[in-house]
């Protein structure tokens, strides 16, 4: 979309439309939410100081994720932001949840026409760790064209590469793709089928957690459960492993949790009573997949993220309160 932009006021407003949009491509080539939020930043203020060479005619937009790409292609350079391999999140120590709040879309208007629901195949933590895996610019070259449906051509441009160079990206992190994507029931994410579900699961996973009863919980989990705590290096697998994790929760102390979604599946803020001043304080997230019903993996998160999920840090000991 070219947009007539007559002053530095028309500029500033023109680009800080497309501030949300740019967060979550920023996103999925970085898989840290503290750095998509840095890079954006960066992404408007390089846009700021180029934007004398910006001409009426040029697409604002493309322009926009033209400066945001290289910007993350550079953060990736510099902080050697790729993994060697992927056995579990735990390889991805940056990787961080996305608030599902923020990944709803404005419905188009006149004046945001290309404005898309964000779908959840291409937001999940999976996706977002395997991304890792990709060398930069093949990252690049699937985002841009699998995600946000760009056209080679444009992608060669932005990426300075010739267009044959962009299909032999594709190719080779398309195939990365297919052997690290675990098979989904796409037409069940796309539809929204399964959210009843699943929203049953995570009622059950909190009621089981806040009382404490382990049988209860292992009841929800597959026999193959895997929990990781990124960025801390554990890897715990099958029920065995599980059931101790159950029981030293609940012996930390009383919990209670709030449902919320993160990355498009259900997910659990956990708070932890302190004796002291009678409140549930902030601890963790717990995001959940869950797979045929039961819950598949869970990814554990601090609490460094709950304002931006509008969560309190701290509870009442009384709800009611």
């Amino acid at each position: 979309m070219s947009l007539p932009i007559a002053t530095d006021l028309d500029f500033a407003e023109h680009t800080e439309r497309h501030r949300r949009e740019l967060h979550v491509h920023c996103y999925r080539m970085l898989g840290s939410f503290t750095d998509a939020e840095d890079l954006v930043q960066e992404t408007l203020l390089r846009a700021w100081r180029r934007r004398d060479a910006l001409r009426e005619d040029d697409n604002l937009k493309a322009w926009l994720y033209k400066i945001a790409t290289n910007a993350c292609l550079d953060h990736i350079k510099a902080k050697r932001r790729r993994v060697p391999s992927l056995g579990s999140f735990r390889d991805v120590p940056w990787l961080d949840p996305y608030p599902d709040r923020l990944l709803t879309q404005p419905a188009p208007t006149t004046e945001e026409p290309d404005a898309q629901a964000i779908e959840r195949e291409t937001i999940e933590l999976t996706f977002l760790a395997v991304m890792q895996l990709l060398p930069p610019r093949q990252r690049a070259a699937v985002i841009l064209r699998d995600v946000l449906d760009w056209p080679v051509p444009d992608i060669a441009a932005l990426l300075e590469l010739t267009p044959a160079s962009v299909n032999s990206a594709l190719q080779r992190g398309r195939a990365t793709l297919r052997v690290q994507l675990p098979t989904t029931e796409r037409d069940e994410w796309s539809t929204g089928a399964s959210t009843h579900a699943e929203r049953e699961v995570l009622d059950a996973y909190i009621a089981a957690y806040e009382a404490g009863d382990d049988d209860a919980t292992l009841a929800l989990l597959s026999d193959d459960i895997r929990v990781t705590m990124p960025p801390a290096p554990y890897l715990f697998e099958g029920i065995d492993a599980i059931r101790g994790l159950a029981e030293r929760a609940r012996n930390t102390g009383t919990w209670r949790l709030l449902p919320t979604m993160a990355n498009r599946q259900p997910a659990a803020a956990c708070y932890l009573l302190d004796p002291g001043s009678g409140e549930f304080r902030a601890f963790k997230l717990d995001v959940l997949r869950l797979a045929d019903g039961k819950i598949a993996e869970i990814t554990t998160f601090g609490y460094k993220l709950f304002r931006e999920f509008e969560l309190p840090a701290v509870l009442p000991i009384n709800p009611s309160n």
